[in-house]
């Protein structure tokens, strides 16, 4: 009976579905709230280069996504940085940014927030589109008494 709770066990393990390689993005992209303006702002910062938002220099070290199926999807490690009226810099963010979360490790400034919202690849194959099927095509098959073709 033991020998059976363990075979059963370990069936259990080898068919749980293993962890795909996070894919690495060269780009990630974020969006940015001025809260004097009240405005939110897209934009994107390539991977290792500096972008400023305001007075904030954000920089995304890594974006990584991973397959629909597992969580989180969309991490990247980002640095922030503000610009002090001396010229000199004053780091105010270091750390993970999870753009299913976006509350989680956002960076909240008294002028701007700035949350990720996600990693492209503009090199990377668009994902197949699915369209609606032709109506007046499926219409005209009825009314000749033609058989749709299969899904």
């Amino acid at each position: 009976m033991k020998r059976l709770a363990i075979a059963g066990v370990a069936w259990a393990l080898a068919s749980l579905p293993l962890h795909a390689e996070p894919i690495s993005n060269p780009v990630a992209v974020f969006a940015g709230l001025d809260k004097i303006m009240g405005q939110t702002i897209n934009f994107e910062a390539k991977i290792g280069e500096e972008k400023k938002f305001g007075s904030l220099i954000v920089k995304a070290d890594v974006c990584h996504t991973r397959p629909i199926t597992e969580d989180p999807k969309t991490v990247a490690f980002v640095e922030v940085d503000e610009l002090l009226t001396d010229g000199s810099r004053k780091r105010i963010f270091t750390g993970w940014m999870f753009a299913e979360s976006p509350g989680l490790n956002a960076v909240e400034h008294p002028l701007y927030d700035v949350w990720l919202t996600g990693c492209r690849d503009p090199n990377a194959p668009p994902p197949p589109v699915e369209s609606a099927p032709d109506l007046s095509t499926l219409q005209d098959q009825i009314e000749n008494g033609d058989q749709p073709p299969p899904d």
